[in-house]
């Protein structure tokens, strides 16, 4: 399943730019996925759910946008810091 290692990725992306010393939650990672980017993004949503059940992740939610073209790329991480001022 290309999707699972495409998945794997966008987890990898997600940990790297979050700083383990003011890590906050994440809420969603929202990922644009084009009409011919070899991808079903059902799939890929379904991958996604799956490892973002394990920590650092536990709860975040994966937010796919269809894009025409061959678009695949990491659109943003949705983050809760914990500061009333969201």
């Amino acid at each position: 399943m290309h999707e699972l290692s495409v998945a794997v990725e966008i987890r990898r992306i997600a940990e790297e730019r979050l700083a383990p010393a003011d890590r906050g939650r994440l809420v969603a990672i929202g990922v644009e996925v084009g009409d011919q980017a070899g991808l079903e993004p059902e799939n890929l949503r379904f991958c996604l759910e799956a490892l973002l059940t394990e920590p650092p992740f536990a709860g975040a939610r994966p937010v796919i946008a269809r894009m025409p073209g061959d678009t695949l790329r990491v659109a943003y991480l949705e983050i809760d810091d914990g500061r009333p001022d969201d």
